[in-house]
């Protein structure tokens, strides 16, 4: 719940090493934070080891006078505190010097990585060549040298690789190694099948040890090998690429998995390696409360500076925010989140991974977090009866045997929205869900460069319509016209459907001939096709919505979507009265066997990411919201409710299952803890 990664990346020119190095003094700091794990360096990305290693005595960092993993281990352990050991894998700066035969190899010949007179030791080692060996044996020499808590492998991502082993490898298999589609497969089947092979080593080894594998993103590909996986710890430094969209998107994805998490950030200001640089206590608390909140334990990432010592600042700054952390466990450990729908995850269908994720999946998410909608992001192999609405997100292609689980979905009362090519065949030619009330009429126009211009963002929104919302979609303002500066599909509705909203023509489409003003041209007067239609169970928006919500945050694309909610989702698990700033999370923790959860636990979060800088968001204060009002969802009579962890009463209302209380004041992260009477 409160772990520590210490990087170490060690370079030799900063010999000697670990000179300052107390081992009491070193566990002491970390005890006195309030952390119960540390990430222990064995092999770092410079490729030295820092224990006294039997089998590859020629890694030491030669700087390196004393077994320092050993004594590391030794003193935490004293201590209480676990201590996982770190791994590198895929980086290896000594590896990559002196074996280049086992680097990455390009399509076209040239060596992956760091030019030979860049900084740097980014440079990727092949497992399809004798590193593959390598690394078992580093992994045995590990367990043989050490009471393992747990082992965390670093740095392993699919490739493309044209080595002479992968070339082989690929023909021994009857796979064409100059097709790239092929060789992308063979790429991911190559670190799926060592993940599992090394997993199955290690538990053949000493049974019970942590396991967990990071390649920067926990995303589709790891569904097929979790059982190589004891659990997902999630790298998300919001300062450092990965961005406060991405940390959400990936947690609600990861926790689909069936594995417990960790969420990971980092102490330093930017990213990994910043020495001396602080986060600001109001960001690190967020990125950390916000870990609880979704059912994720938390860990700070830092990096043991070279003379071995913690610097204090740092831990006084953890330290402030684990112990917060720490009188908030009880009403997070066990915690299983209580949602209302899910999001099919369009990383299934468009690829995507840190820092290009698709933009329609930000795009939802920001919406239902911003309006405090309870949901889980999945793939088409889950399980969606638990779920009372399912979100298809602009590009979800619906072909095969994804078209008779939606079909069973639907029938056994689910509801969808779904939006622009969602339930649209992959070519986008034909409409694959009748469920969904609509015809495709045209395939629209294509701009200069004859690519169809649906779906795709202009500069100056060349292509572009206006949607007319008619009576009965509430919220959304009758007759209001709205501009999508991207163009939607060219749809209408079949017999039996409801228009919600009309599509409306620009003018004209901007090219040379034909511009008016700065960008697209006023609409038309005539509707050319359906924008928005109903069926009973589905509503479909004609415009991706969620792709240009990420773009330009429209506040009429989230009111349209939240209106589309409202009417299919009537009763939700939560809602609040505050900003569209405030986060909410809903939990149950079940410790006994009784027919209702012991507790439903609400995680209220306001903390406000600002772009201040060009390169990152960040949090600097912490901004009160007064009198919140909390409506809540409950499954039984409650007994009590209070502020946890002060255990302050609050005043609450219930009727008929819905449970009324507010918050005087939520001041970055408050917790309300609803306990209820096991009679009914």
């Amino acid at each position: 719940m409160r772990q520590v990664h210490l990087d170490f990346h060690t370079s030799a020119a900063s010999s000697p090493i670990a000179t300052d190095f107390s081992p009491d003094k070193f566990a002491q700091t970390l005890v006195d934070a309030s952390v119960d794990s540390v990430l222990l360096f064995a092999r770092c990305h410079h490729g030295w080891m820092y224990y006294d290693s039997t089998a590859f005595p020629e890694r030491r960092h030669p700087g390196l006078s004393r077994d320092l993993l050993k004594e590391q281990v030794a003193a935490c352990r004293e201590r209480g505190l676990a201590t996982p050991i770190y791994l590198t894998v895929q980086w290896d700066n000594f590896t990559a010097a002196e074996h280049p035969e086992w680097r990455i190899v390009g399509p076209g010949g040239q060596l992956e990585g760091t030019p030979p007179y860049e900084a740097g030791f980014y440079r990727k080692l092949c497992l399809n060549s004798p590193f593959r060996d390598f690394m078992f044996r580093q992994a045995k020499d590990v367990l043989d040298s050490f009471d393992v808590d747990g082992l965390y492998f670093d740095f392993i991502r699919p490739d493309d690789c044209s080595c002479v082993h992968c070339q082989q490898a690929m023909l021994d298999r009857g796979i064409d190694p100059t097709n790239e589609v092929e060789r992308r497969t063979f790429g991911m089947e190559t670190i799926n099948d060592f993940e599992l092979a090394m997993s199955a080593f290690v538990r053949s080894r000493r049974e019970g040890v942590g396991i967990t594998y990071n390649g920067g993103h926990i995303g589709l590909r790891h569904r097929q090998i979790r059982d190589a996986y004891t659990h997902f710890e999630l790298e998300t430094l919001p300062s450092g690429g990965w961005g406060y969209n991405y940390f959400p998107i990936t947690q609600r994805y990861a926790r689909s998995l069936g594995r417990p998490t960790i969420g990971t950030t980092g102490m330093f200001h930017t990213t990994w390696g910043d020495y001396r640089s602080y986060k600001n206590k109001a960001a690190l608390e967020y990125e950390v409360f916000r870990m609880l909140a979704a059912g994720s334990g938390t860990c700070i990432g830092d990096q043991l500076e070279p003379s071995g010592v913690l610097d204090p600042e740092v831990y006084r700054l953890v330290g402030d925010v684990f112990a917060s952390v720490r009188e908030k466990e009880p009403w997070c450990a066990g915690a299983t989140p209580v949602v209302d729908l899910a999001v099919l995850h369009p990383e299934e269908f468009l690829g995507g991974g840190v820092r290009n994720l698709p933009a329609s999946i930000n795009g939802v998410t920001r919406m239902l977090e911003e309006a405090g909608l309870q949901f889980d992001i999945v793939d088409s192999a889950a399980d969606l009866s638990r779920y009372r609405l399912l979100v298809l997100p602009d590009f979800i292609a619906v072909e095969g045997q994804l078209v008779e689980k939606l079909a069973a979905y639907l029938d056994e009362g689910g509801k969808v929205i779904a939006s622009f090519a969602s339930g649209f065949t992959a070519d986008r030619t034909a409409v694959s869900m009748s469920q969904l009330g609509v015809e495709l009429l045209s395939e629209g126009p294509r701009d200069a460069s004859g690519r169809l211009a649906r779906g795709r963002a202009y500069p100056r929104h060349d292509y572009s319509n206006y949607l007319a919302t008619r009576a009965g979609f509430g919220a959304a303002g009758v007759g209001r016209v709205h501009v999508m500066h991207m163009l939607g599909m060219d749809i209408g509705a079949t017999r039996g459907a409801t228009v919600l909203a009309d599509a409306i023509p620009s003018t004209f489409d901007r090219s040379f001939t034909h511009f008016a003003s700065h960008l697209q041209s006023p609409p038309a007067v005539t509707p050319s096709g359906a924008a928005v239609v109903a069926t009973t169970q589905s509503i479909y928006f004609a415009h991706p919505i969620f792709h240009q919500y990420e773009a330009s945050a429209p506040l009429w694309c989230k009111t349209l979507f939240l209106t589309a909610v409202d009417h299919l989702l009537p009763e939700r698990v939560v809602r609040h009265d505050g900003p569209s700033t405030v986060r909410v999370s809903v939990n149950d923790q079940v410790e006994s066997d009784q027919v209702l959860p012991d507790r439903r636990v609400v995680h209220l979060l306001h903390y406000v990411p600002e772009r201040r800088g060009d390169a990152f968001d960040v949090i600097e204060d912490v901004i009160p919201v007064h009198d919140l009002s909390v409506t809540l969802r409950v499954p039984g009579r409650p007994t009590s409710v209070y502020l946890a962890p002060q255990r302050k009463p609050l005043a609450f209302e219930a009727v008929d299952g819905t449970l009324t209380f507010q918050v005087d004041a939520l001041v970055g992260h408050q917790i309300v803890c609803v306990e209820f009477s096991q009679g009914g």
